[in-house]
């Protein structure tokens, strides 16, 4: 250890969580608050272990174990960087051609993930925005009575696990680096001191915001991805049915009742048309629905993660 970490070292628990977030300035928001967390629990901890010990002759033990706050801080920098490297995709071979980075979005993982994403985000924005109305449609209709002001505490709490739920979906997803610990919290405070700061707290409303937005954005997602995608694919497989004589023949259009019709219009020029268009459609929707991954991702951070 060195002589800059012997001569600043903490005596309380706060101080050691001012000290690791000063020496974790610059680093992304999600991997200040899981550092934070963890070594708040691992403090606790060890003071829980030795009643006998003041927090300060606790806090200079763990220095010499667990880490002073700038060596902490170190190492959590380069085990972000060793574990990001090691979890990454391997990047598709550059190309420098337009048409190579064109069709090149279909190598890029990164590009499944957000299509998956915008599958998905239909199901969880509807939950989320069901969740947060409803909870708060009961918040305030029980703000009159004693039991309105657990459950509004409750439901916020609920609405923080989803928040880490969401963060861990998107960064699976969309590859955008959220926290996987909560927020740590200052337990040395009073309850109702901690519960303020739950109400004072940006993090809290522009959550909420978050989840009721993602119900028109999920609509959004989910349109785009399946209109775009059945369009380009039906039109990337019609023209070698046709070819190939799948619709040969007749078919009865409008019921029982209605009237038999050709099966397709298409002539044999208009083929390898239809054809082009259909690919040149599916790429452009892959390149579309992974712009719209990163965008999300950077909503979701700005949105759900304490700014460091």
């Amino acid at each position: 250890m060195n002589a800059t970490h012997h001569s600043s070292l903490p005596t309380s628990i706060p101080q050691y969580l001012a000290q690791l977030r000063a020496a974790l300035a610059g680093a992304d928001p999600a991997l200040v608050q899981d550092a934070l967390y963890d070594a708040e629990e691992y403090l606790r901890s060890e003071l829980a272990e030795h009643p006998d010990q003041s927090e300060a002759d606790v806090i200079a033990a763990v220095a010499g174990s667990y880490g002073a706050p700038g060596e902490v801080a170190d190492i959590y920098r380069d085990t972000e960087v060793r574990v990001q490297t090691a979890l990454r995709a391997p990047p598709p071979p550059p190309r420098h051609s337009a048409l190579g980075r064109f069709f090149g979005v279909a190598a890029d993982p990164r590009t499944y993930g957000a299509l998956f994403y915008s599958i998905l985000a239909l199901a969880t924005g509807t939950f989320y925005f069901t969740w947060v109305v409803t909870g708060i449609s009961l918040s305030l209709g029980l703000s009159v009575i004693i039991i309105g002001i657990p459950f509004v505490i409750l439901f916020l709490g609920s609405v923080r696990l989803l928040a880490l739920v969401e963060g861990r979906i998107v960064e699976v997803m969309l590859g955008e680096r959220m926290p996987r610990r909560p927020v740590y919290a200052a337990r040395e405070r009073p309850v109702l001191a901690r519960i303020g700061e739950m109400f004072t707290d940006p993090r809290t409303w522009t959550t909420l915001l978050y989840m009721l937005a993602m119900l028109p954005l999920g609509v959004v997602y989910f349109t785009l991805a399946v209109t775009l995608l059945a369009t380009s694919l039906g039109l990337v497989i019609a023209p070698p049915l046709v070819l190939l004589g799948a619709f040969d023949g007749w078919s009865l259009s409008g019921g029982w009742l209605g009237y038999w019709e050709p099966a397709t219009t298409l002539g044999a020029w208009e083929l390898p048309i239809a054809f082009a268009c259909g690919v040149v459609l599916l790429f452009a929707t892959l390149h579309l629905l992974r712009g719209i991954g990163r965008l999300h991702g950077q909503l979701a951070k700005h949105l759900l993660v304490q700014s460091a």
